[in-house]
């Protein structure tokens, strides 16, 4: 029961207002004009630039997330070298919203330190090449950094599942490391990262006070949109909101449709 009336206020019941407000006017009629505004082409480069950055965090997030599991967690490795990532991936993980947003514009300094570094080292200059700390990259690296400690709690259980005897049957047969990842490892893991990479990537999609605190509404993501259209910083409309919202909501969906089927082809080697 704890579940349902959970799920039913929080989920349901939240869901079917996005969905009928994307469909109705101020004065409650029914209508689909808050449908057809997502043809403009603010709205459109909105998804445009949100599908990118859950794209890209969630490939830069996944592999090295899952490389950092990997040395962690090889048997080979110290102990305290897998508490000690574990427990930071717990916590920084769960590091969002503004409080990121407001660490990530202190490391303004830093970023001018870098740049001046490259720039008189190599001749390259990073802000030349369209980099901003309030732009598409700047907000790519506050989600890296709570991208990478997910993929490191979600993947854990898969890495822990690739059993020593499989290396060593492998070995025993003449195969090589290259053959054994090829052969085994990756094909065992590959269904577990790519629905690890799904849920990343909706975690990104997804995601709303990072990206508002650090680039204060201005960069055009679906999520700053809807709070913008919500609030009134541009123009008041929450119907267009509803809209944007159900939008996104499809997106979610599509990505649980394909993570489902990873999952439980990901199930059978955790057995």
């Amino acid at each position: 029961m704890p579940f349902f009336a959970y799920t039913l206020f929080f989920l349901f019941i939240p869901a079917a207002d996005v969905m009928i407000g994307a469909f109705r006017d101020d004065a409650g009629h029914w209508t689909t004009h808050n449908i057809n505004l997502l043809r403009q082409e603010q709205f459109q480069q909105a998804y445009t630039n949100t599908l990118k950055l859950g794209v890209f965090t969630a490939l830069a997030g996944g592999i090295f997330g899952a490389l950092l599991c990997y040395f962690a967690l090889h048997p080979a490795g110290p102990r305290a070298l897998r508490t000690v990532v574990t427990a930071f991936a717990a916590v920084s993980s769960q590091f969002g919203g503004v409080p990121l947003a407001f660490f990530w514009i202190s490391t303004v300094g830093t970023v001018g330190v870098v740049t001046k570094f490259l720039h008189d080292t190599f001749g390259f200059d990073l802000y030349a090449h369209g980099f901003t700390i309030f732009g598409f990259w700047g907000v790519f690296l506050a989600y890296v950094y709570f991208q990478v400690p997910l993929m490191v709690l979600v993947i854990s259980p898969a890495i822990d599942g690739l059993k020593p005897e499989w290396r060593e049957a492998a070995e025993g047969l003449g195969a090589s490391g290259r053959t054994y990842w090829f052969r085994v490892g990756i094909p065992v893991l590959a269904p577990s990262m790519l629905g690890a990479m799904v849920l990343l990537f909706g975690n990104a999609v997804a995601a709303q006070a990072t990206a508002y605190a650090l680039t204060g509404g201005g960069y055009n993501l679906v999520t700053n949109e809807i709070t913008n259209v919500m609030n009134g910083n541009v123009l008041s409309d929450p119907h267009a909101g509803h809209a944007l919202a159900l939008g996104l909501v499809l997106i979610i969906v599509i990505a649980m449709l394909v993570y489902l089927p990873l999952q439980r082809r990901a199930a059978r080697w955790m057995k």
